[in-house]
């Protein structure tokens, strides 16, 4: 006889982490250190899960990840917010632990998820440097609001660590550059998306690491991805306007800047942002539908091995 099918939900935390297993039910807390991942990992190997699924936690799940990846066990992080409306849905308002983790493994079952792919080491680690550059960025802009309020005596202070995270930052662009440049597949897909207007360094090192589904998914699955895909809010007789939500809020705020510079000067978005306008179209629905006719313009480039040049060549 075949294997019953094993759902295992686990709930991430910074110290530990909390197991759920369906449908037989048990449940259990392992330390979150080096010690508890391979007393997990032992265990959860006994069991032959179907999947093994984890809320995303702000990277707290990336070290369980990479222990399950190799000890091939199927595992799959998944948005939180998906979660949490599963729960609602089934009338569970309640939040522990031990019961976010059971719900994650129901949830498992009832969605069918899907076991991810493990990303190789170098892209964790460009992923890991694409973050850390965002946190840099961050602080800066904190110290350069607070430089504007403060006394001379403290500007002084100030511009030391102003200076220190610039250093800082350019230090990570070098790695970043560095390590897309040493690998072929990673310098390929940099040359094709720095040669569309208005994409940078910042939102190439983004678009690699965090959106790495990019020219590989159709221009509908990518803009949803994302959250740049309009979503219907119908019901009965309701007919709610349109919005987007959910996605990739990094990838999204690394495609505003570009998508700001394109409308100004990228003939072809620049044209469809003004045609949206006199249509009657708010600025923010314009530039949003630019977001993301430039998103699938990329995914369209990298799927196809083009040059902006070469695409925008090839449909028009």
């Amino acid at each position: 006889m075949a294997a019953k099918p094993v759902f295992i939900g686990i709930d991430v935390a910074k110290d530990w982490v909390d197991v759920a297993v369906r449908p037989a039910g048990t449940a259990w807390r392992t330390p979150y250190d080096e010690a508890g991942i391979a007393s997990l990992v032992n265990k959860l190997t006994a069991l032959r899960p179907t999947i093994v699924v984890l809320e995303a936690s702000g990277g707290y799940e990336t070290r369980l990840l990479a222990a399950l990846g190799a000890a091939a066990i199927p595992a799959a992080a998944v948005n939180p917010r998906q979660v949490r409306d599963f729960a609602r849905s089934l009338g569970k308002l309640a939040k522990t632990d031990r019961l976010d983790a059971a719900t994650i493994a129901h949830f498992a079952q009832a969605a069918e998820i899907r076991p991810q792919a493990l990303a190789p080491e170098e892209a964790r680690e460009l992923a890991a440097l694409v973050a850390r550059r965002q946190q840099v960025i961050q602080m800066k802009v904190a110290e350069q609001q607070r430089r504007d309020r403060a006394l001379p005596i403290v500007q002084r202070r100030i511009d030391r660590i102003i200076a220190a995270l610039q250093q800082e930052m350019e230090e990570l662009d070098t790695d970043l550059t560095t390590r897309l440049r040493a690998s072929p597949l990673w310098r390929e897909k940099e040359d094709l998306l720095k040669s569309v207007p208005g994409i940078g360094p910042s939102a190439t090192f983004t678009l690699l690491a965090s959106l790495p589904e990019l020219g590989t998914l159709s221009r509908r699955k990518i803009a949803a991805l994302v959250g740049v895909a309009p979503l219907s809010r119908d019901s009965g007789t309701l007919r709610g306007r349109r919005t987007c939500w959910g996605g990739r809020a990094n990838v999204r705020t690394a495609l505003y800047m570009p998508t700001l510079v394109a409308v100004r000067h990228n003939p072809v978005l620049r044209a469809f942002y003004e045609r949206l306008l006199t249509a009657g179209k708010s600025k923010k629905v314009a530039l949003t539908a630019c977001m993301r006719k430039l998103l699938t313009i990329l995914n369209a480039m990298l799927k196809q091995h083009t040059t902006w040049e070469t695409h925008h060549a090839l449909t028009t």
